[in-house]
């Protein structure tokens, strides 16, 4: 780590799914389901995926891009309410150097048959100035992911 001040960044993404606010749900809370969306991906190599969803519980990550440095997510679960409301901070690193901390909410609001999903993120950001658009893009790109998950 660099001497470097922290950046900071706060940032919310709203969609809107097809699927009810349960379907939703289920595919933050199934690790199967989630390491579909969350996890996997064109080029991403995963060398461990491990999850505890509940309160107090973890998920853990370990992957890397092609055959790039090793990235980890841990991330602690502090308030899950089925259906509504998921809760977590999670922390990243790189080839062992830690590169972001974040306090992450997610709401999911009934919506005519669908779900109105928002997404809000807080976190810190070092040694990249870069860091608060990638992360934002990241997780646009996430909740892409999730749509085709649920079918959309």
């Amino acid at each position: 780590m660099s001497d470097q001040p922290a950046v900071f960044d706060t940032f919310d993404i709203v969609r809107t799914y097809k699927a009810s606010p349960e379907r939703v749900f289920a595919a933050w809370a199934d690790p199967v389901k989630k390491r579909r969306w969350f996890v996997e991906g064109e080029n991403w190599n995963i060398d461990s995926y491990e999850v505890d969803f509940r309160d107090g519980g973890f998920e853990r990550s370990s992957f890397r891009f092609k055959d790039g440095p090793v990235i980890t997510n841990d991330t602690v679960f502090h308030d899950i309410v089925p259906s509504r409301r998921i809760v977590s901070s999670y922390g990243m690193t790189m080839a062992g150097r830690r590169f972001s901390v974040s306090l992450a909410t997610l709401e999911l609001d009934p919506s005519g048959s669908g779900t109105r999903l928002r997404y809000t993120e807080q976190a810190a950001f070092f040694d990249d100035p870069n860091g608060p658009r990638l992360r934002r893009e990241g997780c646009a790109e996430l909740l892409e992911k999730l749509a085709t998950e649920l079918g959309e």
